[in-house]
């Protein structure tokens, strides 16, 4: 709690430097009230851009574990520096702060759509400019925190000035008010800000509160600490970051519109956040292959898909099949492959995202490309993530196909760990198999390797495999900066699991396939295996996740 004022012992020095007792338009108690008012608001602001930062990074770069590490410990070390360079603004703490918050409004608040605009329009420039977002999210978290860090030695000065207090008091009351709006701006961003504004206009509105917050508590509570020339810069700068980030807003959707065609293409079709993740379909239309984008990485191309899913699914349906579950594959593409099949009497599909599966269903590219396969009353659809619906599972499958994304995505290792892996050979029939999307083999063969481990360390045979031909277009893995560049993947790898040895095969009355052949399934499983480390890898689990390059 905020403690009541204590003066300081008679006689004492003024502390912190304090030049005078300031002159308020308001009773001293009532200022000191507005000025940690002021410290709340701040707090929140701060953390709100912190968080979005993050959030941003997480999703544009890739990797959240990482771009979380960079944005916190460069701005605590910012915080650390700007309040240092702050103890030359105190003589002149109300102007000082003043200018602060107007920057720390315009940085913070276009702060997202700085990084989005790089992002989308150099991103595929190749070279240097292909990490132009990673510098950019670097010199954010420096300016912000910088401005941050500016914050605390301003405040103490100023609520110094309205009543001396001892010194730890004041400290003690001044971090109260800033941690408990850290507590509310971290709140408000995922469960307010995020679902209703998104991430471009929640950043600018964050910015807007932070600039009248604080061109109110200066303007108005200390205005007579300010010179008329000072007090008419600090107003026309807070009208012009105001303007600039309300003009901002009104072209947020315009601008969101462009970006996502610099980055997919102009022939984006759908577009949504789901309560999972971003959500783009472009092309399937006018002869144009369809693409799914999930938070902007590649799901599947049209151009090259059928090789994907012909060598994910049909190896494992070399024996009784007659039951399947597929994990992930919200797009049914492959569930069509299992459904071409004699003999397939249920497919289950666990996805985390309703809105995939709607489009699926609904959207005639999609449904089209996937034979609507959500039409056979043979699909049954469970909406809940993978991991969690594994725990609760009673049945069991004479094959699991596991169709998830990119192992090296943070939000996917929990499902390319041992638990999980465990979980999957629980489920599994006498005889039983499970294939496993292992990433791409060509260029992280690491990864790939240590999918193949932990599959052995849950106590499945494992026969890996790799089919070449991907198309290396745009970014898959968990890096998206990658996407285009040279050495980007051109295969996927597999690996076969089951409770005994299964030979890698594909079924002798199968379907015929369009591209994969039994003499080449046989080639590239040597080929994968060539690449097998000399060194045993450690398997990923829940608590120490392996899957970084």
């Amino acid at each position: 709690m905020i403690e009541p004022h204590a003066p300081a012992p008679p006689g004492a020095p003024p502390p912190w430097g304090v030049q005078g007792q300031a002159r308020l338009p308001v009773r001293p108690g009532v200022g000191r009230f507005l000025v940690l008012a002021g410290v709340f608001v701040c707090a929140a602001c701060g953390l709100v851009y912190e968080l979005e930062l993050v959030a941003l990074a997480s999703y544009l770069i890739g990797d959240s574990v990482t771009q979380a590490s960079v944005v916190l410990s460069v701005m605590v070390f910012a915080m650390g520096v700007g309040s240092l360079a702050a103890k030359r603004l105190r003589p002149r703490a109300a102007a000082g702060f003043g200018a602060v918050e107007a920057a720390l409004a315009l940085v913070g608040g276009c702060s997202a759509m700085a990084l989005y605009a790089v992002f989308a329009w150099t991103g595929g420039w190749g070279g240097l400019w292909a990490d132009g977002s990673r510098w950019l999210l670097v010199a954010f978290s420096l300016a912000i925190g910088l401005l941050i860090g500016a914050e605390v030695p301003l405040l103490m000065e100023l609520i110094q000035r309205i009543r001396r207090q001892d010194p730890g008091g004041a400290v003690a009351d001044l971090f109260a008010a800033d941690y408990v709006g850290a507590l509310v701006g971290g709140l408000a961003f995922p469960f307010l800000l995020l679902p209703l504004l998104g991430q471009l206009t929640g950043a600018l509105l964050t910015g807007t509160v932070n600039a009248v917050a604080g061109g109110a508590l200066v303007l108005g509570l200390f205005r007579k600490d300010l010179t008329r020339r000072a007090r008419w810069t600090l107003l026309v700068a807070n009208v012009v970051v105001l303007g600039l980030l309300a003009s901002a807003a009104v072209l947020v959707d315009d601008f969101e519109r462009a970006a996502r065609h610099a980055v997919y293409g102009g022939d984006v079709r759908v577009a949504l956040r789901s309560g999972v993740q971003e959500v783009v379909l472009a092309g399937g239309t006018r002869g144009h292959p369809l693409h799914l984008f999930l938070d902007g990485r590649l799901r599947f191309s049209g151009h090259d898909e059928h090789r994907y899913h012909e060598a994910l699914v049909h190896p494992a349906m070399n024996g009784p099949h007659s039951r399947v579950l597929i994990l992930g594959g919200g797009d049914g593409l492959a569930a069509r492959e299992v459904l071409r099949h004699p003999g397939v009497r249920r497919v289950d599909v666990v996805e985390i995202d309703a809105d995939v599966v709607r489009l699926a269903r609904h959207d005639a590219a999609l449904t089209a490309l996937n034979h609507h396969a959500y039409d056979d009353p043979r699909v049954h659809e469970v909406t809940e993530d993978a991991f969690t619906w594994l725990r609760g599972a009673a049945s069991t499958y004479d094959v699991v196909v596991s169709d998830l994304p990119d192992p090296g995505i943070t939000a996917s290792t929990k499902l390319y760990s041992q638990e999980f892996y465990g979980l999957a050979r629980r489920v599994l029939a006498p005889g039983g198999r499970l294939v496993v999307h292992a990433g791409p083999l060509d260029g992280r063969q690491r990864v790939f390797w240590t999918v193949e481990a932990t599959l052995r360390a849950a106590g499945l045979r494992t026969t890996p495999y790799r089919v070449a031909g991907r198309d290396s277009g745009f970014a898959a893995g968990p890096d998206r900066t990658t996407g285009g560049s040279v050495g980007a993947p051109g295969d996927w790898g597999f690996v076969l699991a089951a409770r005994s040895a299964e030979p890698l095969r594909l079924p002798a009355s199968g379907p015929r396939l369009r591209t994969l052949t039994r003499a080449a399934l046989a080639a590239d499983a040597r080929a994968a295996d060539r690449s097998r480390p000399q060194r045993p890898l450690a398997p990923s689990t829940l608590v120490h996740p392996r899957y970084s390059d």
